[in-house]
């Protein structure tokens, strides 16, 4: 089957833009999406309009992809791992094999935050323990707050967070050597630091309580941070396309349209060049969508709609004399 729009990615970005072209009603609509991602370790966004009390990565995905099924978009579980363009259509190769072909085609690939394997961690991240200052920021404000990290990428992390608190803690969990610049920043917005690997999060249903590390400290938290640096920007289908990267890797597209360097292939979502927020992923969804539906309706023209009416004159009372 030829598919109108393939969506790979069925994260934040990749479902509100098959909601988008599903609300059209002539397109057919493949999302495909590997499972996991970013949004699905965010146990609690707050910072989404009509939330107030939070919702869960996962609770948006799986009412994003009911929305978009009902509205007649397909959806295969797979992890594309080639891409190319033959003519005028894309040609997609999942890990055992499957083939998928369509006329457009969305990356909506994401990002994925690295970071180690610290027992308690996983089952913190997104309610106590978190990614990103801009989001959740908020949450920390005068908090006591250990910030898990490795080398500059968490000392830069330190000093935007400290804007919110002041009882910080950097802790340098892969103990890579900070600049000297770096190390005297910390000293001098009185910014805790310690160079020891972590042994393990004590956590109670999901809130950070403490950092005890291998060395026996231990020390006290009610909110955390992670910035490890180096995080996986899954841009790979895009670079075997030929697609232009921004110098991070990320994909970089036309302002407006969200069309990438190459025709008919579109980015949203974190991958894109772009601030790491789902409300901005659910925008450039949206713009997406719209603009493949713009190049879709040229491409494949659809007939229109059978008139109620030949013509407009049979309904018009033309008065007495007439």
């Amino acid at each position: 089957m030829i598919y109108d729009a393939i969506i790979v990615g069925g994260g934040i970005a990749g479902l509100q833009a098959a909601i988008q072209l599903g609300r059209y009603s002539v397109h057919s609509v493949l999302v495909i999406d590997a499972g996991g991602g970013r949004s699905s370790l965010c146990r609690n966004y707050h910072n989404i309009l009509g939330f107030p009390e939070g919702v869960s990565g996962e609770e948006l995905r799986d009412s994003g992809r009911r929305q978009a099924e009902r509205l007649g978009v397909h959806f295969a579980t797979d992890r594309i791992i080639k891409a190319e363009k033959s003519e005028e259509l894309f040609l997609l190769g999942g890990s055992e094999g499957e083939k998928y072909t369509g006329r457009t085609l969305l990356l909506a690939t994401g990002v994925m935050d690295r970071f180690p394997d610290i027992p308690g961690l996983v089952t913190t991240l997104g309610k106590t323990v978190y990614v990103c200052p801009d989001c959740d920021g908020f949450e920390i404000q005068d908090r006591r707050t250990v910030l898990v990290g490795s080398g500059d990428a968490g000392a830069r992390m330190a000093f935007v967070l400290r804007e919110r608190t002041g009882d910080l803690t950097y802790v340098n969990h892969e103990r890579v050597p900070l600049t000297a610049e770096n190390r005297q920043r910390l000293l001098d917005q009185s910014i805790v630091y310690f160079e020891e690997e972590i042994e393990r999060i004590h956590e109670e249903e999901g809130m950070i309580s403490r950092v005890i590390l291998k060395n026996g400290d231990q020390i006290p938290a009610d909110r955390g941070f992670i910035a490890f640096g180096d995080n996986a920007v899954h841009s790979e289908l895009a670079e075997q396309l030929g697609i232009e990267l921004h110098k991070n890797r990320h994909i970089e597209a036309n302002k407006r349209s969200l069309m990438t360097s190459m025709e008919r292939v579109w980015v949203a979502g974190d991958v894109a060049v772009h601030a790491e927020q789902a409300t901005v992923a659910m925008g450039e969804g949206a713009i997406a969508g719209i603009w493949m539906n713009k190049i879709l309706k040229k491409l494949n023209p659809k007939p229109l709609p059978q008139a109620k009416y030949e013509r407009i004159e049979s309904i018009i009372d033309k008065g007495p004399g007439n």
